[in-house]
């Protein structure tokens, strides 16, 4: 009985199809929490007290134990699903690289600003979540003192911009490619996106400096 080639040829198509559904949820999922994130910790903005009673929450539930694991297996999946479409060779770089300057296409360019902080963040962002998971409990006092260390200000004044390009730049991909914003919306999508990637980069500049003034 021959073979039907179509259903060999279809099979790696429907793989990719659900690989990036994955890819899409996982990363939604993670946009979400970064941004969820942000806002928990800024809480030492308006005072130690509120951070501090919101992260006991945390630990008190098991959140803190249980979801800081299962965030670094969803965000180390996340990255390994987006890795599937960037070329770790020299040729297939330097390839994409010389199209991204030939066709001058600014979507282009923000797949490129995404694949560069991926990889400062799968870096940065796993030395974070373990120092802070095997650090517990989370305190205002033990954040401001490894903050007032020095290294760590500059650890998160490299890694807050990147994790919140790669977030904004992702939620406006996100939108693009799956059809939920269309071509006619871009612009104004891009234009709302690029000002939250900005309000939530202050709000951390904001929180790392009451970290910095911030007395035992």
């Amino acid at each position: 009985m021959p073979i039907d080639s179509t259903l060999i040829a279809g099979r790696p198509a429907r793989w990719d199809g659900v690989l990036d559904w994955c890819q899409m949820l996982s990363g939604l999922g993670l946009i979400l929490f970064m941004w969820a994130h942000m806002i928990l910790v800024a809480s030492v903005i308006i005072g130690p007290g509120v951070m501090n009673a919101l992260a006991r929450f945390f630990e008190h539930t098991g959140l803190a134990q249980v979801g800081g694991p299962v965030i670094f297996l969803v965000f180390l999946g996340h990255f390994l699903l987006a890795a599937r479409k960037v070329p770790f060779r020299f040729e297939g770089q330097k390839m994409i690289w010389s199209h991204a300057r030939m066709m001058r296409h600014t979507d282009t360019w923000l797949w490129l600003v995404q694949v560069v902080s991926a990889m400062v963040i799968l870096l940065m962002g796993s030395i974070h979540m373990w120092v802070v998971l095997t650090d517990l409990p989370i305190t205002a006092a033990k954040s401001a003192a490894r903050i007032q260390g020095g290294f760590w200000l500059a650890f998160y004044l490299l890694l807050l911009p990147m994790v919140e390009l790669h977030v904004g730049v992702g939620f406006y991909r996100i939108g693009v490619k799956w059809g939920f914003v269309k071509d006619r919306e871009r612009k104004r999508f891009k234009k709302a996106e690029n000002l939250l990637t900005a309000m939530f980069i202050a709000i951390g500049l904001i929180t790392l400096i009451r970290f910095w003034f911030l007395s035992a």
